[in-house]
Order: structure tokens, then sequence, then C-alpha cells
């Protein structure tokens, strides 16, 4: 079974209730305000960990409180977190987010420490070479990425740093899966490194309208399910939603992680859809 490398974004994320989204200008009363662990990207890994997949988180965290807490957090649920750099004088990425009473949600993203990963932080794709975050030099540190891994990016990070993360990854090898999300315009040659890339259906219009159209496309639908190339798989059935945020990330997670278990596209998709559909039922991107 190969591994994830998940090259991705961390965030706290601060939710309040709302009975609906207000409209521009419009203020609302909300609900008590909530903490929960965020970010795309770290999100997708303890869905891939959860799926059964060995995952080497690729990122940052600031030096506050709650960054060093994310990164015990992580490590508490079995992923590599020796990639994970802590940057000092900087906080954590941070997420605000309004959940309506039929479980849509908003979010606004700070993205803190996020922004500070560059091309350097990919060191570990390649293989060890000292890997140092804050003050430890680490004397063992994952292989680097190849045949049989899977590199998971999103797109809460600098698009350069994405971009080079799936060249290096493609170029040894590995299996490239690539969220689009939130979207950008990639160079039409970087996404066709990835097999697949995953968008939602506002995304996936985003894309139509940016003229490319990569080689392999995943698209998920929600209660619609999800389609990659010739494979239509049904969504889960969902008794009752109480919060969607983290839902398409937990798919990405998991599909990731069978894929590296060698799963083909159907049964990835539907293992896939399954977690999805568990993750509305607890508040909060990531379970207690």
């Amino acid at each position: 079974m190969g591994r994830v490398f998940v090259v991705g974004s961390l965030n706290v994320d601060s939710v309040v209730r709302v009975p609906r989204h207000p409209s521009p200008g419009e203020t609302l009363m909300g609900g008590d305000l909530e903490t929960f662990w965020g970010g795309k990207g770290a999100n997708q890994a303890v869905a891939a960990a959860q799926a059964g997949a060995d995952v080497v988180f690729v990122g940052r965290v600031g030096d506050d409180p709650k960054g060093i807490e994310y990164r015990t957090r992580l490590a508490s649920r079995s992923i590599d977190v020796r990639p994970l750099r802590v940057t000092r004088g900087v906080s954590t990425g941070h997420a605000m987010i309004a959940v309506s009473d039929s479980g849509e949600n908003t979010i606004i993203v700070s993205p803190g420490a996020n922004a500070r990963v560059t091309a350097d932080d990919l060191d570990v794709l390649s293989g060890p070479g000292g890997l140092e975050t804050t003050d430890t030099v680490y004397d063992s540190e994952p292989s680097g990425i190849g045949a049989g891994d899977v590199l998971l990016a999103s797109l809460e990070l600098d698009v350069e740093v994405v971009s080079e993360a799936m060249r290096i990854a493609a170029a040894a090898g590995a299996r490239v899966v690539l969220n689009l999300a939130p979207f950008a315009a990639l160079d039409p040659e970087v996404l066709a490194l990835a097999d697949p890339v995953i968008v939602n259906e506002h995304e996936a219009e985003q894309l139509r309208e940016s003229g490319v159209a990569p080689g392999s496309l995943l698209i998920t639908r929600g209660s619609e399910g999800s389609s990659w190339a010739e494979v239509d798989v049904p969504a889960s059935h969902v008794a009752d939603v109480v919060d969607t945020t983290g839902a398409g990330d937990t798919y990405c997670g998991t599909l990731a992680a069978r894929l590296a278990a060698g799963d083909d596209a159907a049964s990835a998709m539907t293992a896939a859809s399954a977690a999805a559909a568990r993750s509305v039922s607890w508040s909060g991107a990531q379970p207690a």
C-alpha cells in the first residue's frame, strides 16, 4: 500500500450557527461561537488516515498555542508531521465559518502560516535531507515520494508551490490527486499531471469558463453523487445533516487513501462517498 503525501493548509475554524446566511449589508444574530480543527489539507489528511493510509503532511503552522496543539493532534492520529514546520512570529491559519439551519456553510479564510509555505518546504518529496522544524533537526525523515504513493493537494496554499509539488511527485512516478479548491486557474500542463482533478459543481463551471479541460476530471455533486470519466457513483444516504463543512475534504482524503491502496475508480469513489456522508453527521470539518 502506498503512502499519501498531503501538501496543504491547516486552519483553526471558528463556527457560528445562523438561521440563514445574511444578504450583503445585513446583520443577523447567531448562536454561540465554537472552535474546531480545519483547513482543507488537514481535513483531507485526517480523512486519509481514517481510511487506512500512511499519511505524511507537508505544510506550516504558527508558533501560537493552537499551532503547536494542532501538530500534536495530527501526530496522535498517526499522521507523520515531521515535514509540518512551525513558523515563528506568525499565527496559524484561521477560518470564520457560518453554518445555516439547513446545514449549508460560508467560509472566510485568513491564511496565516499557510501563506508562508514555499517550494523549500517540498524537500521531503525528494527524500531525506536534514528536515528542520523550529529548532529541531530530525535524524530520520520520510523517504521521498515515489511509485505507488499518492500526492494529494488543494489550493489553500500558493498555487506555484502546489504546482511544483505536483511536478516533483509526477516526475517521481507518484499519482497526483488535485482538489481544485478554492478554484484557481492553473497551467494546463500542470492540470494534466493530476489523475484525477477533483471539483464540485461550482468549480466545474469555473473550470469550463476557463477553457481548460483536464484529461482526468472527477466531479462531486453532493446528494447527486459523483462522476469520473465513465464511472458514476450515487451518493450515500444521509439521514440527518448536521454540518456539511469538510464533507468534500473527507471525500478527497478517502479517495486518495483508497487509490494508494490499489482500489479501482468505482471502489475508491464508493468509499469516498460513504465517508463524506458520515462526515455531515457531526459539527466541524473533522471528527472529535
